[in-house]
């Protein structure tokens, strides 16, 4: 276990009226500012002795002293999973997500993600953020599959955190979804809450937080359409929660209405056969983050890579493409 860590800072001459969270951050770049605002309110911030405010603002004279608490060991234990991996250098690696692969542990699940495979595979992760998640930046849901980017280390973290957050990251989806779309393109822009009913998942709401999510149709077909999606916000669940709303739930998805419920929407018998046996071919919800672009923060540069459709979300489409030419 590593012990706490003390910094002091002596602020002898006079400087710009700014709050205190953000004079640390400016002293302290591999800490987010979230993290120093949680210290602040932990009272592990003191200023000539005292505890105080994220919103007090430092003055010439003031001492200022920051304890960073020891880490609790880790209980992550590395796996040898096999990785499709798009990208990797020393300050970041892009890999491939397979569906049925968790992002990181949490309940009830403590093994057989991604980071257990990543841990086996890298020297380090980056350490911000909760000890469960090192390294993750952003996170796909388990059943989704395609592209996802994962911070080596700390600057590179806070690097990529701040890209996400000012919707610098490029992120676009293709989905299979229930009904034809109309219009062929839009912006769905809501608020996005966790559901009442149900706390594992969640709900467009009156209040929230912002989700935005442009669509654009690519394929209409008898009672489905294939959409690419662009996501603006990275709220979880945000595509399906979406689509749902908008009564076009995701083909396949258990969670959000886009299975057997759907098939009394069809107008005939011949169409709820065949969609049940598509629904065979697919047992999860039929979307893929296939394109993730970003500059990377060490290199300067634009970066970008792309994942093909997974095989179950190919074949479905494949199958589909069948009974259409064959009406």
């Amino acid at each position: 276990m590593q012990p706490a860590k003390k910094s002091e800072i002596k602020i002898d001459t006079i400087i710009s009226d700014t709050r205190i969270d953000r004079f640390i951050s400016s002293h302290f770049p591999d800490l987010s500012r979230s993290s120093i605002q949680k210290l602040i309110q932990k009272g592990l911030v003191t200023v000539n002795g005292k505890p105080v405010k994220p919103s007090y603002h430092p003055v010439p004279g003031d001492h200022i002293e920051i304890t960073i608490p020891e880490k609790p060991p880790s209980e992550l234990t590395p796996e040898n999973i096999p990785l499709k991996i798009l990208y990797e250098d020393p300050h970041l690696i892009v890999v491939d997500k397979p569906a049925s692969m968790v992002v990181h542990p949490g309940a009830g699940v403590k093994e057989g993600t991604l980071v257990n495979a990543l841990l086996a595979h890298c020297d380090k992760l980056s350490s911000i953020g909760s000890p469960t998640r090192p390294g993750i930046v952003h996170r796909l849901d388990k059943n989704t599959s395609g592209v996802i980017v994962v911070a080596k280390d700390d600057a590179t973290h806070l690097a990529l955190q701040e890209q996400f957050a000012n919707k610098a990251v490029q992120r676009f989806y293709q989905a299979l979804v229930w009904g034809k779309v109309e219009p062929s393109e839009g912006i769905l822009d809501t608020f996005i809450n966790r559901s009442k009913s149900d706390r594992k998942k969640f709900v467009v709401a009156q209040q929230g937080k912002p989700a935005v999510t442009r669509y654009q149709v690519l394929q209409q077909f008898s009672f489905l359409t294939l959409v690419k999606v662009q996501l603006f916000t990275g709220r979880t669940h945000q595509i399906r929660v979406h689509f749902k709303h908008f009564h076009h739930p995701v083909f396949g998805d258990p969670e959000y209405s886009g299975r057997k419920k759907q098939l009394n929407r069809l107008s005939s018998l011949s169409e709820r056969k065949i969609a049940l046996y598509w629904l065979n071919l697919i047992q999860r919800q039929a979307l893929h983050a296939y394109y993730l672009g970003f500059i990377h923060p060490a290199l300067g540069r634009w970066m970008e890579f792309e994942s093909p459709l997974p095989e179950d979300f190919a074949n479905l489409l494949v199958e589909i493409q069948k009974y259409e030419e064959s009406l």
